[in-house]
């Protein structure tokens, strides 16, 4: 049985991918990843779909948190 993959939404920045994950394009072509890889949440980065640390030169805030409402 594989890891439970965890998504972590970073405060102010990327979204932190960590267990056996395959990321696909829209074609479906798989993209070279490691067992562990950030996405880029900000939209700014040049390297998307993966973050390249943009997020801070630009200033980018949020901190969504979960709870029962949101689901």
């Amino acid at each position: 049985m594989s890891e439970k993959v965890v998504i972590k939404v970073n405060d102010n920045g990327s979204y932190r991918i960590t267990g056996d994950v395959e990321l696909v394009d829209a074609e479906g072509n798989v993209f070279e990843t490691k067992k562990s890889f950030s996405l880029c949440r900000c939209g700014h980065s040049a390297i998307k779909p993966f973050c390249d640390g943009t997020h801070r030169k630009i200033g980018f805030e949020s901190a969504p948190r979960a709870n029962k409402e949101n689901p």
